[in-house]
């Protein structure tokens, strides 16, 4: 029924119409016809029946709409507050792969004179943090499941949680600090070593 709550069973009922106290008639409408014709024609008929009556209607989609409300809110706030702190983090990364880049200054000139490519540097320097990203993936992973499936068993009909979802948020999570620490990375990578060595 759509004055229900959406956090309980839909249960079965009876729908019967009582001449003497008519107040509320369930109309739909041929998929084929447009809603505003089919509106314009109904709204005509009830004004030929009873004129004096407001004609006062609700669209049982938006009706049902209004018992998420709540849900939808919270969603966009998560949504916000999600991209905030990816943002934040990003920051936190660049910084993090900026400092990690400076204090291995001679390292990576070394080794650019012993003839390591810049791929090679990449991955010396972008190794350290795909590994905290991973472990952090499988920690989050199990807190996030028990989390998101104890609020949708508030549901009576609810869906199951995929185990896929989680595989792509790590792997979005590991593109995202992929793309911040490459910059620092490359650059380090493609930094003339006689400058990082002229110190020694």
């Amino acid at each position: 029924m759509v004055g229900e709550s959406p956090y309980q069973k839909i249960y079965p009922g009876l729908h019967f119409l009582q001449y003497e106290y008519l107040n509320c008639i369930n109309i739909k409408f041929k998929p084929t016809v447009s809603t505003t014709e089919a509106f314009n024609k109904v709204a005509a008929v009830f004004k030929k029946l009873d004129p004096s009556a407001p004609f006062d209607y609700k669209f049982a989609d938006q009706e049902l709409a209004k018992k998420f409300t709540n849900e939808e809110r919270i969603g966009k706030l998560a949504t916000f507050f999600a991209i905030l702190a990816i943002f934040i983090s990003c920051l936190g990364l660049f910084g993090l792969a900026s400092f990690v880049a400076e204090q291995r200054t001679k390292e990576i000139g070394i080794r650019k004179v012993l003839g390591a490519s810049v791929t090679n540097l990449w991955g010396l320097l972008s190794k350290d943090f795909v590994f905290l990203v991973i472990i952090s993936c499988f920690i989050s992973a199990p807190i996030a499941y028990y989390f998101m499936n104890d609020w949708v068993q508030k549901y009576e009909y609810h869906t199951d949680i995929s185990w896929w979802v989680f595989i792509a948020s790590g792997a979005g999570a590991l593109v995202i600090t992929l793309l911040t620490v490459s910059f620092q990375a490359i650059k380090a990578a493609f930094m003339n070593p006689v400058k990082s060595l002229k110190t020694e």
